[in-house]
């Protein structure tokens, strides 16, 4: 199968998922196409089945922004013609299924059927999609799509509460190669970050409003008081500075690291003891279920997909947005008894093996082929 994938080629969530799924896919044996403005970051090519095609933009005085979904719409065309796709698949509604939409009626002049499918991944749903100027573009591409998916449960259901779509959405979790994730812990790193075998807890993330980085310095702040322990910050973005004036205001600046982005996060990962995801929305939590696979008992809020993935009392605890006491309680209660946080670093490992990528890429592959055997269907007819 011919597959081309347009995603956001950046460190975000959804870059993440398209740009490891197309990897998957390409060691599966599908031929894939990647079609972005930059090369995605989170891929090489150590595969003959991997290509790159790039969004080039111009820009005139005329355009106070470049338009980039005309761009995107052109490539794809350009693409899908003459490496003669057999799916379309897009990752983040915004602006990705409206170029989806408008290359495929573009595509009809050719006489050139092109199955689309979009994968909502959460901030183009519950955040942009919802703003009243992109709504109904929003709803209009989403159900002009061939197929649509969704990485939980929650975001399904946030989708149709707030939208008119009539399109049925299937429900593909996100997903986690293990292979990757499971290393021994760099025992000279663990040692450099704490060199008194103190606890040590992480927080990745973009630094948004949403995902409350103050409340994870306040929360580390009461569990430095009753257990010895390092804080990692892995990330960066608009409230780092916030997070680091927050550190020295409550003189917890000589226990916490800010790392800034990091490719290689499972190497981070394997030497914390705990992980803190206290945002206000999530649509899943990936950076959750890495942390998981990497053996990492969760701290996280009770919104979105987040209790879809961490199991409160066995992989973590599950707790309100801005609960900072009872968020740092429970994170006491994992660190505080070696044999305990084994215990939920073995759940955490055991509920991340659900997520496995074996497990997930055959509901795509399968789904594919449902939708490209639909749009042929109608095609024939």
């Amino acid at each position: 199968m011919k597959i081309g994938i347009v995603c956001y080629p950046t460190f975000g969530g959804s870059g993440v998922v398209a740009t490891e799924l197309g990897k998957a896919l390409a060691a599966n044996g599908h031929q894939v196409h990647f079609i972005t403005y930059s090369q995605p970051a989170r891929l090489d090519f150590f595969s003959a089945n991997l290509f790159y095609h790039e969004v080039s933009i111009s820009k005139y005085p005329l355009f106070d922004f470049p338009p980039y979904e005309l761009a995107l719409a052109s490539k794809l065309v350009d693409v899908i013609r003459f490496e003669k796709l057999d799916l379309l698949h897009v990752h983040y509604a915004i602006p990705h299924a409206s170029a989806a939409y408008m290359a495929k009626e573009i595509l009809k002049t050719y006489g050139i059927p092109i199955p689309v499918v979009t994968t909502l991944h959460g901030t183009d749903i519950t955040l942009v999609g919802k703003d009243p100027s992109y709504n109904p573009v929003v709803t209009f591409s989403i159900n002009q799509s061939d197929g649509v998916t969704a990485v939980s449960q929650h975001l399904k259901e946030d989708t149709l509460s707030h939208f008119n779509i009539v399109k049925d959405i299937k429900v593909i979790p996100n997903f986690i190669d293990l292979s990757r994730f499971s290393l021994k812990p760099r025992e000279h790193f663990k040692k450099a970050i704490a060199p008194g075998d103190e606890r040590i807890l992480i927080h990745t993330s973009n630094f948004r409003r949403v995902k409350r980085t103050g409340d994870v310095i306040r929360i580390f702040q009461k569990i430095q008081e009753k257990i010895p322990c390092k804080l990692l910050m892995v990330g960066d973005g608009p409230d780092r500075v916030n997070a680091e004036q927050l550190c020295r205001d409550l003189e917890v600046c000589q226990d916490v690291r800010f790392l800034g982005k990091q490719d290689a996060i499972e190497e981070i990962l394997s030497v914390a003891d705990l992980f803190m995801i206290p945002s206000e929305s999530e649509s899943f939590g990936l950076a959750a279920l890495e942390a998981m696979a990497c053996s990492v008992p969760v701290i996280s809020s009770n919104v979105g997909g987040l209790p879809e993935l961490n199991v409160d009392g066995v992989t973590g605890f599950l707790d309100d947005v801005g609960d900072i006491e009872n968020m740092a309680q429970h994170a006491i209660y994992i660190l505080e008894d070696n044999a305990r946080l084994d215990t939920f670093k073995s759940a955490a490992l055991a509920r991340a093996k659900e997520f496995e990528l074996s497990l997930i890429l055959p509901l795509y592959e399968q789904y594919y082929q449902e939708v490209i055997d639909t749009v042929n269907e109608k095609t024939d007819t």
